[in-house]
């Protein structure tokens, strides 16, 4: 965490383990603008440091810290700051009279800086609970089987089905148009994996540690999964055009050229990058599992993804099968 941006917005876009992190620590204070706010001071008491070792922390990290809630209060809002620390019978409410501006910190930004002091013991000790409430919360949340969370978001049934009709025109074009035995199913199914995740089957279920019985595409998000779908579909449109052009079934060749050519059409870039970069930052913050050749991908997962993958609307794919049994069987009762 004291070394990882990236690692310290997982857990502050996290909102689920922010909430029981606030609820355990129980620190308290100046309730402004509906929540609560800690002055430079306050931070530093709480962590045992010098207000300095505050300050050098800020000038480092200020664009950090500001992104996730630290504010500098000027003008009215000072004033209204200032009486609400009054109310509070905040000790520190003679000194905050005589200053033109104060840097505030709210809770996030306070756990933010928890992450970035390095040498505070007490926010070694802040980072501890973190990790265990931010673990504990996904195991919770997800009932300990994180293999299947992307099944969760409310989209993945319909962009799965979608995904197989798609995939069955791929199926039957390689069938129809490209004369080379069943191992043709395996080399374009690859080729399209390493397309997007410069991974083939193999090493994909590899690194998510899937089993005989798992299928790796019941595994996948739905933006993986649509892209997929668009390169099968589209795929499959050449072949089938190229094999009524030439009135015979293609070589595995003329196939695999046809493929590299269509792979490198530039409307692809912007559709796998965001595949890419959506995959490897979940599967690393949710599954634990590293897409070593995606590294350079790697970002934060954002707050509605959180909300998606173990919010309030996500569900266990039985759960939400059993949802829409239930609508369709209200459908049939209303005919």
């Amino acid at each position: 965490m004291t070394t990882s941006e990236i690692d310290r917005q997982n857990v502050l876009n996290n909102r689920f383990a922010l909430e029981e992190v606030q609820r355990v620590i129980g620190l308290k204070g100046i309730i402004f603008e509906k929540e609560y706010k800690f002055t430079k001071h306050q931070v530093a008491s709480f962590f045992d440091v010098t207000d300095r070792a505050i300050s050098n922390c800020l000038k480092s990290n200020e664009n950090e810290l500001r992104k996730n809630g630290y504010d500098v209060l000027k003008g009215n809002r000072l004033k209204m700051f200032k009486l609400s620390a009054a109310k509070a019978d905040v000790w520190e409410v003679n000194f905050l009279n005589k200053t033109p501006q104060l840097g505030v910190f709210n809770y996030r930004s306070f756990i933010n800086l928890a992450m970035l002091l390095s040498k505070s013991d007490r926010a070694r000790e802040v980072r501890s609970i973190i990790l265990d409430i931010v673990l504990d919360t996904i195991n919770k949340r997800t009932g300990g089987n994180t293999k299947y969370i992307n099944q969760r978001d409310e989209d993945f049934i319909f962009n799965l089905l979608q995904n197989k009709d798609y995939h069955r025109e791929l199926v039957i074009a390689l069938r129809d148009c490209v004369n080379l035995g069943k191992i043709k199913f395996i080399i374009y199914n690859d080729k399209i994996y390493k397309t997007v995740f410069r991974e083939d089957a193999d090493e994909y279920r590899k690194i998510l540690r899937l089993g005989s019985e798992d299928d790796e595409r019941n595994t996948m998000y739905s933006e993986v999964l649509d892209i997929i779908a668009s390169i099968e579909t589209g795929f499959a449109d050449v072949l089938r055009k190229e094999y009524e052009k030439k009135g015979r079934q293609l070589s595995q060749q003329e196939a695999d050229d046809l493929y590299v050519n269509f792979e490198k059409q530039r409307l692809w870039v912007p559709l796998i990058n965001k595949a890419r970069q959506k995959m490897v930052s979940r599967d690393l913050c949710f599954r634990d599992a590293l897409h070593e050749k995606l590294s350079d991908y790697i970002g934060a997962v954002s707050s509605e993804d959180f909300d998606r993958f173990i919010g309030e609307k996500s569900m266990e794919l039985s759960e939400r099968l059993e949802t829409y049994i239930e609508a369709l069987k209200r459908l049939k009762d209303r005919k």
